[in-house]
């Protein structure tokens, strides 16, 4: 084969796996924020059963001592 053209290969391949890390590097970050966001709305729905199941246990309790 032509030396030539492994030399152009070996460029190629090499570019190519820069550009497949930088990709990789992308989609980790995309990734990690995309955890981030989901344990944000987790924490949020979390508090907001919490805060509503305090609501009710504080009125029965209220309703109990007034009776």
């Amino acid at each position: 084969m032509n030396p030539q053209r492994h030399r152009r290969r070996g460029i190629s391949v090499s570019g190519s796996e820069s550009e497949n890390k930088q990709r990789d590097r992308q989609i980790a970050d995309n990734e990690a924020n995309r955890v981030a966001a989901s344990g944000v709305r987790v924490s949020s729905w979390a508090i907001g059963v919490a805060v509503i199941i305090g609501v009710i246990a504080f009125g029965i309790a209220w309703a109990w001592m007034h009776r």
